[in-house]
């Protein structure tokens, strides 16, 4: 059972101005992405390849079971004479956020996918069971309700999802869940082999 993100590369993990990620348990951090400043993660959520989230400004909550990614742009907002307190970027739970995504300073419900190549802007709120299509744009503000399919730029309504659309954006999540711990186990596998290598010391002076 995996217990922490230690086996990942730390050097993922950034402070800023002394606030650092929190991470919960069994998650996994690609070392090729970066996690900065108020930034908490979840149990179970996976962090890809190549993805951003910069919590300097405002902060970022990850949901249980989400995943973010390869590619994708997280951030916020500051407290600003035109922005007044400022929006932190929240996202719920068993949420699917698909490649080169960029959520900023928004509110992401439970179980939503959000299409490749999507953006959502500053204060927009999307519902539950939300499918965002790829390339869609959600404009600053807008209100998304649950339960519905987004497609557009702007994004419109398209359709209601069934019951099988809704199940499918779990499944998502928990596909993401088994493949992240696959990597958490190779990575595991990684640092055991290295770890039972026995170096002579006289072969370092040859």
């Amino acid at each position: 059972m995996f217990q922490t993100v230690t086996i990942v590369n730390q050097s993922s993990l950034r402070s800023y101005q002394g606030e650092a990620p929190t991470v919960g348990q069994r998650v996994w951090i690609d070392p090729a992405s970066t996690v900065i400043g108020r930034v908490e993660l979840a149990d179970d959520v996976s962090i890809w390849p190549a993805t951003v989230l910069r919590g300097d400004v405002n902060r970022i909550r990850v949901g249980r079971a989400s995943n973010i990614q390869d590619g994708s742009i997280l951030h916020v907002t500051h407290d600003g004479p035109y922005s007044p307190g400022g929006f932190p970027l929240e996202i719920g739970e068993q949420v699917t956020v698909g490649h080169a995504a960029v959520l900023h300073a928004c509110t992401i419900g439970h179980r939503c996918l959000i299409g490749m190549g999507a953006i959502v802007l500053d204060g927009a709120v999307l519902g539950d069971d939300i499918m965002l299509a790829a390339g869609s744009l959600v404009s600053p503000g807008k209100q998304l309700d649950s339960g519905w399919l987004y497609r557009g730029r702007p994004a419109q309504p398209v359709r209601k999802l069934d019951e099988k659309q809704i199940q499918a954006l779990r499944y998502s999540a928990e596909h993401y869940v088994r493949l992240k711990d696959q990597y958490l186990k190779s990575a595991e596998r990684n640092r055991s082999e290295d770890t039972a290598v026995d170096i002579d010391p006289r072969a370092l002076n040859k």
